[in-house]
């Protein structure tokens, strides 16, 4: 029995979409053979850093250590529709929902072939790593997801 998803579907031909695929390895399972599900939030942080720093064209490692920008999530909801198992390719898509003034909502998911596994809402926050506290998005940030939304299509 299917049920309605309370997280958002991602559409290509709405906005942008930021994929790339990556393997499931024996080190991301569970002793059932099952990726175990903080994994797939370990997979979410790599799949934020590869869409800033090859997505945008700023370097994730360089806004966190040289400029001191933050990228904190604030709020966190997924749903599990299936399971991914060892030797499965994921493909993981990215797309923003929202773009405020000093956060943004990024939907998710992740996909055996046509099947969802998991879908994600993240809310990240930009801070100074410097004060620890919430700061504007930055210009050249703001003006890189800008113009990535206005592009249509999948890129990777």
């Amino acid at each position: 029995m299917k049920t309605a998803s309370t997280l958002a579907r991602m559409d290509d031909n709405e906005s942008r979409v930021y994929s790339t695929t990556r393997l499931i390895r024996f080190s991301d399972c569970d002793p059932a053979g099952m990726v175990f599900f903080p994994q797939y939030f370990v997979m979410l942080n790599s799949l934020v850093e590869d869409w800033f720093t090859v997505g945008l064209g700023i370097n994730y490692a360089h806004l966190l250590g040289v400029r001191r920008i933050g990228l904190p999530t604030v709020a966190l909801q997924s749903e599990f529709r299936a399971p991914s198992r060892m030797g499965d390719l994921l493909e993981m898509r990215l797309q923003v929902e929202r773009l405020g003034g000093r956060s943004l909502r990024l939907n998710i998911d992740y996909r055996r072939g046509a099947t969802c596994c998991v879908q994600i809402r993240q809310t990240l926050v930009t801070t100074s790593l410097a004060h620890d506290g919430a700061i504007d998005i930055p210009q050249d940030v703001r003006e890189a997801i800008g113009h990535w939304q206005s592009l249509k299509g999948k890129t990777s």
